[in-house]
Formats: structure tokens, sequence, C-alpha cells
């Protein structure tokens, strides 16, 4: 799949996902084959831009694979100059927001709010293609809610206005994550456009993501909560979609591996103190398997220290290998 001149390595990306998606787990999920990363949500806002939190995600350095850069509001002024910002920083696409379900996006009318006023959709995707000469890509919802479900009319205004990539969660806004993804939406927006569609919402196993690339006909799929705790999805699905085999799961030692080098990253990317408490709900998720009772991960969580967790770990997965 290519996004503008970009030609992506797998067509199995990761779906943007706040206070997850973070520069360290992107290059994590790319080094196990998801083909494209897309970061955390950032604000159009410069207001907030000098916040800790909004720094961190504004680094577009040291990424592995092609730096992808979520950006969120309703201002069509705002989000040019947040794309202009951005490109000029390292990015190399730009990623709009109108999928955002959540209350305090959405009173901003940011996020899938704005499903609710195509008009306004177009305005804002007119005005950042024009601020920027990197590829835009577009992400949404179904629509707002059941009865008014227009991903297609929305798909069509990003395709004339020179979207270059639609990524679509088969959920209405109203649905936020319960229930089931529906994909008849995504299949109907595939067969209304020609530029590429991503497939996103409940894909969490290599047939599933079969199953819904063959009925969407979609060009990519996108994991988003599957891949918390489980990075090495992305290479599970690239496997079998190339080769029709499952391919057997990581070992405890490279579990371990890879949650070690993960916790070392986010020690390294946050500093000590913020770096200890971020790593506790990605300990949390890597150990759902394996801690059932939540004993270790009970104690894990008081602990203060980079050097306490990581030896904590290691001799957590000593004794599940031995």
């Amino acid at each position: 799949m290519k996004i503008g001149p970009y030609t992506l390595p797998s067509n199995v990306f990761l779906a943007p996902m706040a206070g997850i998606t973070d520069q360290p787990f992107r290059r994590l999920c790319c080094q196990l084959g998801a083909g494209l990363a897309v970061s955390e949500m950032l604000s159009a806002n410069p207001k907030v831009w000098n916040t800790d939190k909004s720094r961190l995600r504004m680094v577009h350095s040291s990424e592995a694979g092609v730096r992808s850069v979520q950006i969120a509001g309703s201002d069509p002024a705002e989000l040019a100059h947040a794309a202009q910002f951005n490109a000029e920083n390292g990015a190399q696409i730009i990623d709009i927001n109108m999928g955002c379900p959540a209350k305090k996006v959405n009173k901003k009318l940011a996020g899938s709010a704005l499903l609710k006023e195509p008009s306004l959709v177009e305005a804002i995707v007119k005005s950042v293609v024009d601020a920027v000469d990197i590829p835009v890509t577009l992400k949404i919802r179904t629509g707002w809610c059941e009865n008014t479900r227009n991903g297609v009319e929305i798909a069509q205004i990003a395709e004339r206005n020179g979207i270059q990539s639609l990524a679509v969660h088969g959920r209405t806004r109203s649905d936020f994550y319960k229930g089931n993804a529906e994909y008849d939406t995504i299949k109907a927006i595939k067969q209304s456009i020609s530029i590429p569609v991503v497939a996103n919402g409940d894909i969490d196993s290599a047939h599933k993501a079969e199953q819904v690339l063959d009925y969407t006909g979609a060009d990519a799929v996108m994991i988003g909560r599957a891949a918390q705790g489980r990075p090495w999805i992305f290479r599970e699905i690239n496997h079998y979609l190339s080769t029709g085999h499952l391919m057997d799961s990581p070992s405890l030692m490279e579990q371990r591996d890879i949650l070690l080098s993960h916790v070392r990253e986010l020690h390294s990317f946050y500093g000590d103190f913020m770096g200890v408490r971020i790593a506790r709900k990605h300990v949390s998720w890597y150990l759902q398997v394996h801690d059932e009772e939540k004993a270790f991960r009970s104690k894990f969580n008081a602990l203060e220290s980079c050097e306490e967790q990581l030896s904590a770990l290691k001799l957590y997965f000593d004794n599940l290998i031995n």
C-alpha cells in the first residue's frame, strides 16, 4: 500500500491511541511488523503546545518507519497551522482526527463530532491539504449515531479534497467502544472512493484481519486495543496474510526481552518519575495472560524506581520460564 510517495512495508497498521501510542510503543510496533504507526492525537490549539504532554508528542525524530502525526481540532486555520508546524518538525504524513469519541474532545466540536458537520469537514480538509506539501490522511467513524451514519458522504468529501488515505473505525460515535464493530459501512465506503481505505475496529487476530480485508475490500487493517501488551500481533498477521499459516506465539524468553526493552525505552523517554508510572499500565497489559490473579501486578505498581521495576520483571519471568 502507498500513501503519497511512501510505499509501506505492510498493510497492518497501529491505530493512534491517546496515552498509549507514544514514540517508544510506535517504534516497538514498527520493529515487530507494523507498516505504519500513527502518533497520539495532538491538539491543533497552539496554546497547549508548551505542556510536557504536548512537547513529548511533538518529538518526531528517531521514529521507526514513516512518521505519521495525528492532529485534532475544529478550526480549519488552526489545523492548517498545526499541520505546517509538525511538517516542519519532521512529520512525513499528517493525519486528521475525526474519530475520537471522547466527550472532552467532542464538546469542542472536534474528533467524531465533526461528522455532524460535513461542510466543516470539507473546510478543514481543504485547509490542511493546501497548507502542506506532504500527504494528508483522515481517520473517521461510520457516523455520529446509527441514524446519521454518513461515512460514505464524508469519505467522498475527503477524496474530493485531496485526502490520500482514509481509516474507518466500524462504530459510530454513539457506540464508543461498545458492542461489535460493523464492516458493512467500511465496505460501502471502499466501493464509493478510489483512495486507499484502512479498516479498524475489533481486529484482534490474524484470522479476523483476513476476514475483514476480504469482506470490506479494504487496502489495510488498523490494530488498536489488541496491540496493547501484544505488539507482536503485527508480525503474526503479516505472516498469516503472506503464507496462510499461523505463526507460533513468542516464547516466554522473547516476551520477557520485548517487555524489558519496552520498559527501558519508557524510562529513557519519559525520565525516571513519569517513566515508572507509564510503564505500569503497559506491564499490566503484557501480563494479563500470565498474572490472572493480579498478584504480581499489584506489587509491581507499588515500585517507585526504574531499577526496581526491571529487577522485578526479570525475576518474575525467570520464575515463569523455570
